[in-house]
């Protein structure tokens, strides 16, 4: 879901002098993990506090399995990535998509879940296709394929408002295909974006499925639907992982070999349809 262009070059910058500096190995029995905190299901602060969500009960999983002593704190997303290169955190869980533009600034785990994108509206009838799974948009990443496969959502997007979440990896594709029939409204936070659409100060939004089920499961969204088909496929990445320096290659292998096991042994499985009452491990 997740990245931070306006501070792209600042991050590029000290992953590069961290790396220089050479790294050295350490005893890993406590590591310090940055969420957001706030991006339901994922991520959520319940009330007293306590995170809870699909990420932070996976967590619990994995470090009590690695006998790792592990504290979860909040991180806005802007200054995430920076943190974790700085050495303030030690890992990233915020339903972070793996790019390759992320790879040149960090490592990331084996992924735990691969989701795919909507558009919301508060008419259902806003944009063309069947909603939901039934009407699928598999979309890789050559442009030359994506825009005539949405030319459709073009033309009826075109003049209308669209709220987007800024820093997303959603965003960029907005912005490329869109921008020039449409106005772009980028919010600091997903919710954010949707108080503007209940408020019919947009027209539409676009997010993650897995926010926007979740957002729409609230009283105060009653009538907030989907419409047009749901996008998924290679253009959105190879999934959501945990991010790691570059250099901590030990522990990244460590969780790795947790999330293998609970992989394979369904824990994944029963915590996604726990959360987001659908299977998504990848």
């Amino acid at each position: 879901m997740r990245q931070s262009d306006k501070r792209w070059a600042t991050v590029v910058l000290a992953a590069v002098l961290l790396s220089s500096a050479g790294a050295q190995a350490k005893e890993w029995s406590s590591v310090k993990i940055a969420t957001e905190g706030s991006y339901e299901p994922w991520n959520l602060t319940l009330p007293g506090g306590k995170l809870g969500g699909f990420e932070p009960e996976l967590m619990a999983v994995l470090c009590q399995r690695m006998a790792l002593k592990c504290d979860i704190q909040v991180q806005n997303w802007d200054g995430m990535i920076a943190s974790l290169n700085a050495g303030k955190f030690d890992v990233l869980m915020d339903a972070i998509v793996i790019t390759d533009e992320r790879k040149q600034v960090m490592a990331f785990s084996q992924p735990y879940a691969r989701t795919p994108a909507s558009f919301a509206a508060m008419d259902a009838s806003l944009l063309p296709g069947t909603p939901g799974k039934a009407g699928e948009l598999s979309l890789g990443t050559d442009p030359a394929q994506i825009k005539p496969a949405i030319e459709a959502l073009r033309k009826a997007l075109d003049g209308k408002t669209i709220g987007i979440a800024s820093g997303t990896v959603y965003t960029p594709f907005i912005d490329q295909y869109f921008k020039d029939v449409a106005t772009v409204r980028e919010y600091s936070t997903s919710a954010d974006a949707i108080l503007d659409l209940t408020a019919q100060r947009i027209d539409v939004v676009f997010d993650d499925v897995t926010f926007l089920n979740a957002t729409m499961d609230k009283p105060d969204n009653k009538g907030l639907v989907y419409t047009g088909p749901e996008i998924a496929g290679p253009i959105w990445g190879e999934g959501e992982a945990l991010g790691f320096r570059q250099a901590d290659t030990d522990l990244k292998a460590r969780f790795d070999a947790a999330l293998k096991d609970a992989i394979a042994d369904g824990t994944v499985k029963r915590l996604s349809e726990k959360w987001f009452k659908v299977d998504l491990t990848p």
